[in-house]
This record gives structure tokens, sequence and C-alpha cells, in this order.
């Protein structure tokens, strides 16, 4: 990954938080489901589920997707990834993709940390911030596959979301298999200001303030 701002002082660039698995890929590789037959304990992620992943057989590198990182203008913005994934899985898929260069921090969940948090939870929200030394949440873009992580963005104050929804394919989630929609958690308030796409060149349309003129 390219040079982040995880020391040093607050840098008040607006933050692109990209999440990674079934967002930077199709979820019609299905490695959501390889992960879902593998994993049994977090803490042995890494031995047990990433590394027998043939992920090189199931995902590619796309140059399109490499240009669109690289269009981004990072004189007004700066580019991490938000991840529910363990450290070495998200970073695998980066280099794979050849995006590790174009991506300025990473944020994780850390499984051998007691009590770790995760989207949606608040805390993994405002530990992302503070990694990357920003204070106004209301410059936080953000897309994800998952509706309920973009709500529990919302609810922290990120102004700019955007849902990634490959409607009518299947992911696995929380060891189930379901069909991917953009249906809300019931009592979910309506919030007409996330839009959704289904191809991460729309960005280009939907965010066109980030991109180079």
């Amino acid at each position: 990954m390219s040079a982040s701002n995880e020391s040093g002082s607050v840098d008040e660039r607006p933050v692109v938080w990209f999440d990674i698995d079934n967002t930077l890929y199709s979820a019609s590789s299905r490695i959501s489901h390889a992960m879902g037959e593998r994993i049994h304990d977090p803490l042995d992620f890494d031995r047990q589920c990433d590394g027998s992943l043939p992920l090189e057989d199931m995902i590619k590198y796309d140059p399109a997707q490499r240009k669109l990182f690289e269009d981004i203008d990072r004189s007004k913005v700066r580019v991490w990834g938000l991840t529910n994934a363990y450290r070495p899985h998200a970073e695998r898929v980066l280099r794979i993709l050849k995006l590790d260069d174009l991506i300025d921090g990473l944020v994780y969940c850390d499984y051998q940390v007691k009590n770790f948090s995760c989207k949606p939870e608040p805390e993994f929200y405002q530990d992302a911030m503070k990694k990357a030394k920003l204070s106004d949440p209301s410059k936080c873009y953000f897309i994800d596959d998952n509706r309920g992580n973009i709500d529990g963005a919302r609810a922290q104050g990120w102004a700019r979301c955007v849902h990634f929804c490959e409607q009518g394919l299947e992911a696995m989630e929380g060891g189930r298999t379901k069909q991917i929609d953009n249906e809300r958690a019931p009592g979910a308030k309506v919030d007409d200001e996330v839009k959704i796409v289904t191809t991460l060149e729309e960005l280009r349309g939907v965010w066109p303030e980030i991109f180079k003129a």
C-alpha cells in the first residue's frame, strides 16, 4: 500500500472508504461461499481460510478498475480500505487486483483483540476515522455491498455513502447464503441520500468531485 497517514498530523482531506470483499470484485466469484466453508475459528483465519483459498483463480486484475482508482484526484481526497476481513486476506486481494499501491491505508478486523469491533458497529467507524486522522465524519465517502454497513456509517455522520448492489446474485453472510438485494432492516429510517450502483465505474457520475478533471 502507498504511504498512509496513520502517524503524524491531522489530514482533513476527505477519505474515500472502499469495502473490499464483494465490492472490489463481484460476488459471482463466490469467495464468500468458499470462506464460509472454511472459517471455524476467526483466530485461525489466515491458515485455515485465506491460505487455502485459490484467490488468484477466483478473481482477476481489471485494468479498467485500476484506471478508476488512478483517476481519483489525490490532491482532493485519500483512499482507504475498510473491511471486516483480517489484514492478510485484505492485502492479498488488493495485490491480486493490483490496487495495493493505490490504497493509502487499511482498517480491518483484528481478531486477536478481545471484543474487537467490526462493521456496522459504531466503534469500527470511529476507530477508522482516528486511524485516518480525520475529525469530520461529513468528509467520509463510503461504498459497501452490505446495506446494513452503509446504515451504520450513516448513523455516524458519514455523508456520501453508496450501496454497491449486485441484485440477484448470492453471497454468504453470517454463515448463511442470502440473495443480494437493497432491503433494509425492519424499522430502518428512510435515507434517500444513499445512492445505489451496480458497477464501480458508476462512481464517476455519483462522486464526480473526487476525480481528476
